[in-house]
Formats: structure tokens, C-alpha cells, sequence
């Protein structure tokens, strides 16, 4: 009996054991989990997905940065392709203006123009130059050729040459010149040549008579039969202004 009752003791002090060894462990998985569950809290994905958003944040602004490269850049070809439409545009509305212009723009009167007279080449000076520079402060046309007198003696207005005349009237604006070229002689020796120290000029349209001082200090020498002039242009052109 003895025997067998501290037998059931023992089993039964082991069982206890047993049971109270099972609760601890319980109790220590227990506490574990928390442990294990604060650690995966601070290595949370949502701290990588915070890292994550914000490497996706960069590409997106990278991205928007491109989009919007790209955007700027066909918003430059855009604006490139309508620059050059209007460029256009404003090319042939420019050139009707233009006609226009000139169709409505009043001619040039003497008090509009100044008219000064410079010799051509070197000697002997058989061409001048006229320049007319439009010192008003409006457009004008400045049309045909200038009525050149040279010598009292001769009225008649020195003959146009017909091929330098422009095709379209020249119109000039404020401070712009137009120049016309005057021959004056062959340069021969045996020429009816006679001195001009200055000369009087007439615009078409303009029967004022405006007086021009001739180029050097002994002035130019005028073979009337062989005076010509050319019309006004804005420049002179080879082979048109050549006579």
C-alpha cells in the first residue's frame, strides 16, 4: 500500500510538472508574440512602402519632369510650327499691307525729303548720286525719277533712262533714303562741258523747286546732251543703273 500510494504521489507531482512546465511555456510564447509582433512593427512594409512612395514620388516627378519635357518640347514645336504658320501668315499680310501701302500712302513732297548729291567712282566724275532721305515723320512715295535742271541756260529736264525704273513704287519711311544715278558726261576731253556748283531738282507730283549743292569744291562738269538720270530706287542695282 505503501508503495503503490507514493507511486501515485509521484505520477501525480509529475503530472503537476508536467502541467505547470506546459503553462510556462504557454505563458513565454505569450510574451514572445508581442516581442515578434513590435519587431515586425518596426520593420513594417509600410515603413519600406513609405520609402517606396517616396522612390515613387521621385519617379513620378521624374516622370511628370519628362511628361512635361515632352510636353514643353511639343509645346515648343507647337509653338515653333504656329510661329512659323504666322511667320508666314504675317509674310503675305505683310506683303498686302505692303501694296496697300503703298497704294494709300501719300507721295513724297519737297518739304518731306532731303536731297543731297555725292560724285560716283573716281575721275573723271562722269555720274553723281542723289539720295533722298525722307526726314518727315511719316511714310511717303517717292515716285518716277527726279526733274533735273543743271544749267539755266538748258530748261529742259535731263532725259529718264527707262530700264532703271523699279517695279514698284518705292515707299519710304521715316528716315529711309532712295537714291538715283545721274550721269553727267562721257568724260571726254573734247565735250561741251561746263561747271555746276549747284543744280535744281523737282519731284514728280511736286512742282517745287528744291536746290542741290553740287559735290567738290569746284563743283561738277555738265555736257547737257549727254545728261541722264535714273529714277529713284531704294539701292542701286548693277546692270539697271548702269548708263
Amino acid at each position: 500500500m505503501n508503495t503503490l500510494h507514493r507511486t501515485a504521489l509521484l505520477a501525480a507531482a509529475g503530472t503537476a510538472l508536467v502541467l505547470s512546465l506546459t503553462a510556462c511555456q504557454g505563458d513565454g510564447d505569450a510574451n514572445s508574440a508581442p516581442k515578434s509582433g513590435s519587431s515586425v512593427n518596426a520593420q513594417s512594409p509600410s515603413g519600406k512602402a513609405t520609402d517606396a512612395s517616396t522612390t515613387t514620388g521621385s519617379t513620378n516627378s521624374a516622370g511628370s519632369g519628362s511628361s512635361s519635357g515632352s510636353t514643353g518640347s511639343n509645346g515648343s514645336g507647337g509653338s515653333t510650327k504656329s510661329s512659323g504658320s504666322s511667320g508666314s501668315s504675317g509674310s503675305s499680310g505683310s506683303g498686302s499691307s505692303g501694296e496697300q501701302a503703298s497704294a494709300s500712302t501719300p507721295v513724297c513732297a519737297a518739304g518731306d525729303v532731303h536731297i543731297t548729291a555725292a560724285t560716283q567712282d573716281g575721275p573723271p566724275y562722269t555720274h553723281i548720286v542723289l539720295t533722298a532721305k525722307n526726314t518727315s515723320r511719316h511714310s511717303c512715295r517717292l515716285t518716277g525719277f527726279p526733274h533735273i535742271q543743271f544749267l539755266e541756260s538748258h530748261k529742259q529736264d535731263v532725259p529718264a533712262v527707262a530700264k532703271s525704273k523699279p517695279e514698284a513704287p518705292v515707299v519710304l519711311a521715316a528716315g529711309d533714303p532712295a537714291y538715283a544715278l545721274v550721269k553727267l558726261s562721257d568724260g571726254g576731253r573734247e565735250e561741251n562741258n561746263e561747271p555746276v556748283t549747284a543744280f535744281s531738282v523737282m519731284l514728280a507730283g511736286d512742282p517745287t523747286v528744291i536746290a542741290v549743292t553740287a559735290p567738290g569744291s569746284a563743283g561738277i562738269a555738265v555736257d547737257p546732251a549727254k545728261a541722264l538720270t535714273g529714277y529713284w530706287t531704294p539701292e542701286l542695282r548693277n546692270g539697271a543703273d548702269d548708263f
